[in-house]
């Protein structure tokens, strides 16, 4: 009977697991501008986690190969430009601009590739998309996302 009951016990547990990575899960990450991760997963294939805020959305990172990644999404931006910086917690290692195919109010579509690789091993990089404020050249809605590297 204790056998049958552990056996009750291990099942319910695996079954368990099995459905929260069946199931898609919104979560919400909180900064200065409310940033928002959306994960979906499809049955034989792992979809690309996406990233948002108040002037982004669905916006994902593509790793191509070893040290290039791509980068899709759409934008509310101020005169249809923003930039971007990888930084590894010290540097910023990179830095560009992008323009995208419509102005704000209306949400535009970006796609862009960069190639960036590590400048010390024990750092974490990071991609912010932001834009710059017209007032002051100051970063306005920075969308921070964090790049897997080797």
């Amino acid at each position: 009977m204790k056998r049958l009951f552990w056996i009750a016990i291990i099942l319910l547990v695996s079954c368990n697991k099995e459905n929260k990575k069946a199931t898609p899960a919104d979560e919400n990450l909180t900064t200065s501008d409310t940033v928002s991760t959306t994960k979906t997963a499809a049955p034989d294939s792992v979809a690309p986690q996406k990233y948002s805020n108040k002037r982004f959305r669905e916006v994902t990172v593509e790793k191509v190969n070893n040290n290039t990644f791509r980068v899709r999404g759409e934008g509310q931006i101020f005169e249809a430009n923003f930039c971007w910086v990888v930084e590894d917690g010290h540097y910023e290692l990179k830095n560009g601009f992008e323009m995208i195919d419509a102005g704000a109010p209306e949400w535009g579509k970006f796609d862009f590739t960069f190639e960036i690789s590590k400048r010390d091993e024990d750092t974490t990089l990071t991609l912010i998309l932001y834009e710059i404020s017209a007032k002051d050249g100051s970063r306005q809605h920075e969308l921070p996302i964090t790049l897997l590297l080797p």
